[in-house]
């Protein structure tokens, strides 16, 4: 692209981002990462482009999930572990439902800076800067924690390297064996609670039991026994995704090397923006964020900025508008996409526009608004003829209490049992496997209602 650098995002508004009062030192760090490894490969990001291509035909579904802002202090093999879990277990139901392979997106190994409503926050009558994830200052609330340090660049990609390294590791060294994740969603249609799930969860080990019988067992396919498992964040703070930058040396393409899939927020997809610019120089997959206050002139615009060439697989558009408000919003943007007759993948974020102040102060997001924001989006596809993709969770494999609903009942007084987000609340394991459950139905009725249209 000869009208692009990775550079070239330093001359256009910058937004969301930290003033470093050292330039120096952030120089020095920018210099050090710009030596580092990749912490992802060209091949491996253009693979994932492929699978989402699949998915924006409906040949696949994209799962998305993971921590709403990675912590340093919370680092432990134990919470990559517990998360990758779930995202297994989930993507096999939703396998179930759909009929079609779940491509699995974490977010995770690089989602470390968070975009504020403000840039400053006062407690008790004192004013102090806004935290903006690990990667820019600290969680305390003290006039040293929150200055930006360009130091925690460095801790942010060693602890994304060890992310990485240990997501392979289960990827491909037998933890993922369906058998064993299907052992474990088992154990939770065990709970009384969770019963009713328990038809689903049968036939699925009917279907195991079926194709064992036939002689195809793990350690002859190797499908069976391991997964393609891909890694994505916020491209917010630019320094950081310059630095790790790389171009490939088999195609001449430039690949950010600090995720498989990076996004553009609702904050910051302006498209004379610095995030933009920088985005639609590398040949990574592309998330937008897509708010209730996304124009039709404005999603034309990032559109054609960021896929040019209008290639499958490129553009994935993440709706957030809100339960109740879907129907709003969803299907203007769907006929802009029409009429424009570009290639993107859909998929829905119920979790941003259903934040709600609980009664006990707590910020959270109910389970059924969450639910609910995701029916909406397959009744607008479902109305309009076009494929529901994906849906992109904000979930951790730990039991937090922080968001409320699900089959085990979180309530308002429990919220303060297991609080331990730094920004924004996330589902617990077992309010994402409901979760998947309850998409996976949705996703059969989808395609039963399809084949009977086709058998009709």
């Amino acid at each position: 692209m000869a009208d692009w650098q990775k550079s070239s995002w330093r001359s256009r508004p910058r937004i969301q981002m930290p003033e470093y009062t050292d330039p120096a030192a952030l120089q020095a760090v920018e210099s050090r990462l710009s030596k580092f490894p990749p912490l992802v490969f060209a091949g491996e990001a253009r693979t994932l482009r492929e699978e989402l291509a699949a998915v924006s035909r409906g040949e696949a579904f994209l799962l998305q999930g993971g921590d709403c802002a990675e912590s340093f202090a919370e680092f432990s093999a134990d919470s990559i572990r517990d998360t990758f879990k779930v995202m297994l277990q989930m993507a096999m139901v939703l396998t179930y439902g759909a009929k079609v392979p779940t491509v699995k997106v974490g977010r995770m190994a690089g989602q470390f800076a968070k975009p504020r409503s403000a840039p400053t926050e006062t407690q008790g009558g004192t004013e102090l800067p806004s935290y903006r994830g690990d990667i820019i200052n600290g969680f305390d609330f003290t006039p040293e924690a929150r200055i930006p340090d360009p130091n925690r660049m460095l801790e942010a990609y060693t602890q994304a390297a060890a992310t990485l390294n240990l997501l392979r590791a289960f990827s491909k060294g037998g933890f993922a064996d369906v058998h064993r994740v299907h052992a474990w969603t088992l154990g939770f249609t065990d709970d009384d609670e969770a019963g009713k799930y328990r038809d689903i969860a049968n036939r699925i080990q009917d279907t195991l039991d079926f194709i064992t019988a036939a002689g195809i067992t793990a350690d002859r396919n190797a499908e069976l026994s391991t997964v393609d498992f891909y890694t994505s964040h916020e491209a917010l703070l630019l320094e950081y995704e310059e630095a790790l930058t790389r171009v490939d040396s088999t195609s001449g393409a430039t690949i950010a090397g600090s995720g498989h899939l990076i996004w553009i927020g609702d904050r910051t997809r302006q498209p004379d923006g610095a995030h933009v610019e920088y985005c639609r120089g590398v040949s990574n997959p592309i998330g937008l964020k897509c708010g209730p206050s996304m124009t039709e002139d404005d999603l034309k615009r990032l559109i054609w900025t960021l896929n040019p060439r209008n290639d499958a697989g490129r553009l994935t558009l993440i709706s957030r508008f809100g339960a109740g408000t879907v129907g709003d919003h969803l299907p203007r943007l769907i006929e802009t996409v029409r009429s424009e007759g570009a290639n993107v993948v859909w998929t829905c974020d119920p979790m941003h526009g259903n934040t709600i102040k609980s009664a006990s102060g707590y910020k959270t997001r109910p389970f059924d608004s969450v639910l609910r924001e995701v029916e909406e989006f397959f009744e607008v596809h479902n109305a309009e003829g076009t494929i529901p993709g994906g849906v992109h969770f904000e979930m951790t494999g730990k039991d937090v209490t922080e968001c409320t609903g699900g089959v085990r009942a979180v309530t308002d007084e429990d919220l303060s049992d297991r609080y331990h987000t730094a920004c924004d609340p996330r589902l617990n394991a077992s309010q994402a496997l409901e979760l998947a459950f309850l998409v996976a139905e949705l996703l059969r009725s989808r395609g039963d209602a399809a084949r009977a249209r086709a058998a009709g």
